[in-house]
């Protein structure tokens, strides 16, 4: 097991993943983002794991920024408040500067930060969601906060399809399941929302789910991973995949 530094081992953060632990028994190495230890690569060459992450990778980043809304007026406010939210349900809008709004249901979206993990963003919207003082309220919705409450993984590479076809009944095959599709299915019987979101030319999905539960999902999804090949990767592979075009 790798020894971390004091200031950057997950007991020393205020914040850890749901999974350090079996992220440490791994080998992971970890920096800190977001005011969280985070396993950035798993001591293999940066081009070797870059590799995994192209064909088939599993990695944690649930310290990463997230959150959510839900509720009457929640799409016309977080539209005020300048994102970019379309009018389909179960799809996944792209911003600007990189977050993600997970569009759930007509009145719920998801926000997940880019892979950089800075969350100005989500901390600007979360600042700016308040009750107005005006009798009726204005419809702005519910915060939903979905750090605690879900893990976030992301499964990466060629081969992730077949691989979800072993514990994921939604066919996620590429040209079924398109860039930006959310599902909200059982993966490995547990309830998850499972997201195409592509880095650079490699396919990619996240998934979030209970994080009650992430322990045993992590197992599961790594478990499946054998048959093909798959390993688990650093936050650093997958930054290095989103900026090749």
């Amino acid at each position: 097991m790798t020894t971390e530094p004091p200031s950057t081992a997950p007991a020393a953060q205020p914040r850890r993943s749901f999974v350090y632990r079996l992220l440490q028994a791994a080998g992971a190495r970890f920096a800190t983002v977001n005011g969280g230890a985070v396993a950035m690569e798993y001591g293999r060459p940066a081009g070797q794991e870059i590799a995994q992450a192209s064909e088939l990778a599993l990695a944690d980043v649930s310290v990463l920024p997230r959150t959510g809304f839900k509720g009457a007026g929640t799409v016309d406010w977080l539209t005020a408040q300048g994102l970019q939210v379309g009018a389909d349900s179960n799809k996944a809008y792209r911003q600007p500067c990189g977050t993600l709004a997970a569009r759930l249901a007509p009145s719920e979206v998801l926000l997940l930060d880019g892979l950089e993990g800075a969350g100005a963003t989500i901390a600007r919207i979360d600042r700016a969601w308040a009750w107005g003082s005006e009798r009726p309220r204005r419809p702005i919705g519910y915060l939903v906060p979905r750090s605690e409450s879900h893990a976030w993984f992301v499964v990466c590479g060629r081969s992730a399809p077949m691989m979800f076809a072993k514990i994921c009944g939604v066919d996620l095959r590429l040209h079924r399941f398109a860039e930006g599709d959310i599902a909200q299915t059982s993966v490995a019987k547990m309830n998850a929302i499972v997201i195409r979101v592509d880095h650079g030319a490699t396919p990619g999905f996240h998934v979030l789910a209970d994080s009650a539960s992430a322990e045993y999902l992590w197992g599961c999804i790594a478990d499946a991973m054998e048959e093909f090949g798959g390993a688990t990767v650093g936050l650093a592979a997958l930054r290095q995949l989103a900026s090749r075009t």
